[in-house]
Order: structure tokens, then C-alpha cells, then sequence
């Protein structure tokens, strides 16, 4: 069975204040994929997911959500369709929990499946629903705003370092959490981090540097000593063990 196509990105440029950023970068991604962007700081992540989410709108080029152009859809019907979760979450406003959670049901008029003591119990902060966002610590807001994408629903979760100020426990449940959500309801999810050792657990790893794709494909394949020392610009060594597993090694 072929592939099905839910977000494609045709030869997109964006710049800011005039100067060249991002230049037609063309990248596809297919119903039940498990994906992660990684590079350097300013290397155009960020920038790639909110153009992907249609949050910002590319100098040229197109970007197409299940065949069409993804601008045509208004907003609650696009949000149906695909999610992003930004890598700055605001928490100025005093609300509970709770609260924040149930704003990924505001695209619908009857919610999802996934009701909002399901998604608190996936991120493991169900017993701090009543408690206000401002009360908690940095990784337990992001887990609460990644509760929020999960009630949305979505085909398609963009994710900007949703692992960002999380313990190592919590990163390592989060990946096995959207491994799970990918196989039992085939979405995509494409989300940018840093660790090279946590990429391994991705079906398919995407590197990126001054807004070009240096290299796409199968983790082991992608994430080479000569990929990686060019992007990063550290020396770096990947092992082969005889057991099929990789690590990777900062020299």
C-alpha cells in the first residue's frame, strides 16, 4: 500500500528583514510517521514548523495539508487537522490545569475522543488539575500545553522541543507516549529536539543548517559522523553494536 501524503512542502523561501532564510526547501511527510528535525540554534526548526502549522506564510512556494493548499482552510478546521505546539508557552494568564487542557476541544463543536483526565493521566499531572499553571514547574507546563495537543486531536502534531525542562523520565515516556498515539491512530507527528541519542527512536530523523535539509531518512542512515560533525560542527562518534543498537558518542 502506498503512502498517504498529509504535508507537503513545495520549493518554500521565507526570509526575515529581506535576507534569506529558508530556500525552496521541499520536504513530505506521510500518514503514520514518527519524525524528529534536529540541528544548531538558528538553523531554521523553528521557522519550519510554524510555516508547516501555517502559522507564517513562506515568500514563495506551497505547502498542501491532505492535497490542499493549506491556507484555504479557516482556522477551527485547519486546527482539526493539524496541531503545533510552539517551543515559548505562555503562562501570564492565571488558569487552572484544567483550563489549559480544554482549550484543544475549541476547534469542536462536539469534542474527541480523549477527554481532558485521560491526557492529564498520560503526562502523569492528573493529581495537579485543579492547580493553576503558574504554580507549577517549567517541565510540568509543558507537559500540561502537551496534554492540550493530545485532546486536539489532530492528524498531524508539530512539536517545537517539547522536551525542553523535562527530566530524562519524562522525555523518554513523552517519546513512548507518541510512539503509541502514532501506531493506534496512524497521525504524524514531526517535532524538533536536541539530544542525538533520543533521534534514534524516531522512525525517521530530519538534519537541518542554515535553512537547507542536509540529510533525511532512517536514523542509522542520517545520523553519521560526517552528517553530524558538519551540522554541529563537534567531533562525534557513532557506534555499531553487534546487537543491531547505536549509540552515539561527543568526543
Amino acid at each position: 500500500m502506498n503512502p498517504v501524503t498529509t504535508l507537503e512542502l513545495n520549493k518554500v523561501s521565507f526570509s526575515y528583514n529581506k535576507s534569506p532564510f529558508i530556500e525552496e526547501l521541499s520536504l513530505i511527510l506521510n500518514n503514520g510517521e514518527f519524525v524528529c528535525i534536529m540541528g544548531p540554534n538558528a538553523s531554521g526548526k523553528s521557522t519550519l514548523l510554524k510555516i508547516s502549522a501555517g502559522m507564517i506564510k513562506p515568500l514563495s512556494g506551497s505547502i498542501m495539508l491532505w492535497g490542499n493548499n493549506i491556507h484555504q482552510y479557516k482556522g477551527k478546521d485547519r486546527a482539526k487537522l493539524i496541531s503545533y505546539l510552539p517551543q515559548m508557552l505562555d503562562i501570564s494568564i492565571p488558569l487552572k490545569v484544567k483550563d489549559i487542557v480544554q482549550m484543544g476541544f475549541y476547534p469542536y463543536d462536539i469534542p474527541p475522543e480523549l477527554d481532558i483526565d485521560k491526557a492529564l493521566d498520560m503526562v502523569g499531572l492528573l493529581d495537579k488539575k485543579e492547580m493553576y499553571i503558574n504554580q507549577l514547574s517549567g517541565g510540568e507546563v509543558r507537559r500540561v500545553f502537551f496534554a492540550m495537543t493530545l485532546v486536539q486531536g489532530a492528524g498531524i502534531v508539530l512539536l517545537d522541543e517539547p522536551l525542553a525542562n523535562l527530566d530524562i523520565k519524562y522525555q523518554i515516556e513523552i517519546i513512548k507516549l507518541l510512539r503509541g498515539i502514532v501506531k493506534k491512530r496512524d497521525i504524524t507527528v514531526l517535532m524538533a529536539i536536541h539530544d542525538l541519542n533520543l533521534a534514534l527512536q524516531f522512525d525517521r530523523v530530519i538534519l537541518i543548517k542554515d535553512g537547507k535539509i542536509i540529510g533525511d531518512g532512517k536514523p542509522e542512515n542520517v545520523l553519521n559522523e560526517y552528517n553530524l560533525q558538519m551540522i554541529f560542527d563537534i567531533d562525534i562518534k557513532v557506534l555499531h553494536y553487534n546487537n543491531g543498537k547505536t549509540s552515539i558518542r561527543y568526543d
